[in-house]
């Protein structure tokens, strides 16, 4: 079975970078149609001329996906312009890692606005007016699968993020609607970057525990994005996929500095 888009009008909030913006182009590449959503302007309509490149429609909407009435301009848009909705690509989120005690309702009320509202509401939108046949593709993070210290919220949102999954894939598989998440880690995002070492020493302690020893692209994130909207998918709903070089899979095995695999301590 092909993989082609053709045809097939996507929305990708929070494309103006990042995975949003692999996953954007990569999409782009299976010859799909693009409506990006996002609060960055001039980023978001520097994605739309690298996909116009590629000979494919694209439409930049200045959208803050925390606002439902955001997302309904956002797929309001998609059908006015382009004609339809046939994918949703779930990509808004982020965090600044914080320990619980030290956060106040107004810190965890925005992690969950920006990682969990924001994907409910565009999916309730999209939803409602998708072609049967349709995709859902929810970006969420390793956090979903493991715990890690300053992140409880977020990692909450994002199991939660998991877990809606399961249940909205159930809800449209009568339509042939298919619901799918990815679960990344180490992709090399503007946001991450800052976070990451930049001395050799500690870029190899980075590397030596990931077992495929690197970060990778948002071209490699949005690849994996791109397939599970594909038709080269078909038989896939449901489920999330970590996307991680095999973090999750490593469970605290990492290489020594003889790259030697050894457990953590």
């Amino acid at each position: 079975m092909g993989n082609s888009l053709e045809g097939k009008v996507a929305i990708v909030t929070a494309g103006a970078n990042g995975i949003g913006e692999g996953s954007a182009f990569s999409l782009a590449e299976l010859r799909a149609d693009i409506v990006i959503g996002d609060i960055d302007q001039t980023n978001g309509e520097r994605v739309c001329e690298r996909i116009r490149g590629l000979g494919r429609r694209a439409e930049f909407v200045a959208a803050d996906m925390m606002k439902l009435e955001d997302a309904r301009a956002l797929v309001r848009t998609a059908v006015d312009r382009l004609g339809a909705v046939d994918i949703l690509v779930n990509n808004a989120g982020g965090v600044r890692p914080r320990p619980f005690v030290d956060q106040n309702e107004s810190n965890w009320q925005r992690v969950i606005d920006l990682n969990l509202m924001s994907m409910l509401g565009a999916s309730h939108e999209a939803a409602k007016v998708m072609r049967d046949g349709g995709a859902v593709v929810n970006v969420a993070s390793t956090e979903a699968l493991r715990a890690a210290p300053g992140f409880s919220i977020y990692a909450a949102c994002k199991a939660a993020m998991s877990q809606f999954t399961k249940t909205l894939a159930l809800e449209l598989a009568p339509r042939g609607i298919r619901v799918n998440c990815i679960a990344p880690d180490l992709i090399e995002t503007p946001g991450l970057a800052p976070h990451m070492p930049t001395d050799p020493e500690g870029i190899d302690l980075r590397n030596r525990h990931v077992p495929l020893g690197r970060m990778a692209s948002i071209a490699e994130a949005g690849s994996v994005v791109a397939f599970l909207a594909s038709p080269a998918s078909s038989w896939v709903t449901g489920v999330t996929i970590p996307v991680d070089g095999g973090i999750t899979a490593a469970g605290g095995w990492h290489f020594d500095t003889n790259h030697q695999w050894r457990l953590a301590s």
